[in-house]
């Protein structure tokens, strides 16, 4: 990423073909640079993010509620868990949650 663009929340990379695909769905986006196969948009009020990992284990849709909090569905393998817990976009806790209520049993039973 250049380093003019690591400082700006409103910039974000996109790929929109093949393994790894990222791409942002927003009110107001412009294409801003390419390098290789990562496209940077500079996108304002977010709609939606669409990952899919460069395995295809993992496939996230996001979705705006209101605002920056938004609904998070799909499929993720451990790994990408546990970096989104590591990245701060879910906690340990709500991976708990999600397993519990999956399993149906009580979050408490998984510590």
């Amino acid at each position: 990423m250049p380093k003019s663009y690591i400082r700006n929340p409103d910039i974000f990379p996109e790929k929109e073909e093949g393994p790894g695909a990222i791409y942002i769905e927003a009110a107001d986006k412009v294409t801003l640079t390419k390098i290789y196969d990562i496209t940077f948009v500079n996108a304002k009020d977010i709609l939606g993010i669409i990952y899919v990992s460069k395995s295809g284990n993992t496939r996230l849709k996001w979705r705006q509620i209101s605002g920056k909090i938004g609904k998070l569905t799909g499929v993720a393998s451990a790994n990408s868990i546990a970096n989104l817990i590591d990245s701060g976009i879910l906690t340990k806790e709500q991976i708990e949650s999600m397993l519990a209520k999956e399993a149906g049993t009580s979050s408490s039973e998984f510590q």
